[in-house]
């Protein structure tokens, strides 16, 4: 009996995906398609919000798509140099400007935020909503992933 529950133990971990099997190709694919996703949401949510809104509300979305999608470009670099390192393999000669540059930019974006809150006096919702994209596109392809 102890048998039995141990196959069928065997056989479901054999059917569910693991995210630990990832291929590296696999993850650049799926910040790829996050990243794709993210500007197609953002650009047609800017556009509703510049139609039924103003263009200050249009652009704090933008904003926020925008520092997004950058954001998904800087994890895909910083993922890269962190799997080089689990990996044992090689690590890019880059690899310390790769985490100086994600935290100078984390420094730039909350700059770029402070100032479209400043410039633009839009909605800091729709500035929120776009920051959130990037959140959403990857939650969804981790997701969709899993599922296949």
């Amino acid at each position: 009996m102890g048998t039995d529950k141990e196959g069928q133990d065997q056989a479901m971990n054999q059917e569910t995906p693991s995210i630990v099997d990832l291929s590296v190709e696999d993850l650049d694919a799926l910040f790829k398609r996050a990243m794709r996703n993210s500007l197609i949401l953002g650009l047609a949510a800017a556009l509703v919000l510049l139609i039924a809104s103003n263009w200050r509300n249009a652009a704090m979305m933008m904003t926020g798509v925008l520092i997004s999608v950058a954001s998904i470009f800087e994890w895909q670099r910083l993922v890269r140099v962190i799997n080089a390192r689990l990996n044992n393999q090689k690590t890019p000669t880059s690899a310390f400007a790769v985490v100086l540059f994600f935290v100078l930019r984390l420094t730039l974006y909350a700059g770029v935020i402070y100032g479209s809150l400043k410039c633009f006096q839009g909605s800091a919702v729709a500035l929120l909503c776009g920051l959130g994209l990037a959140a959403l596109a990857i939650g969804f392809e981790v997701v969709r992933l899993l599922r296949d």
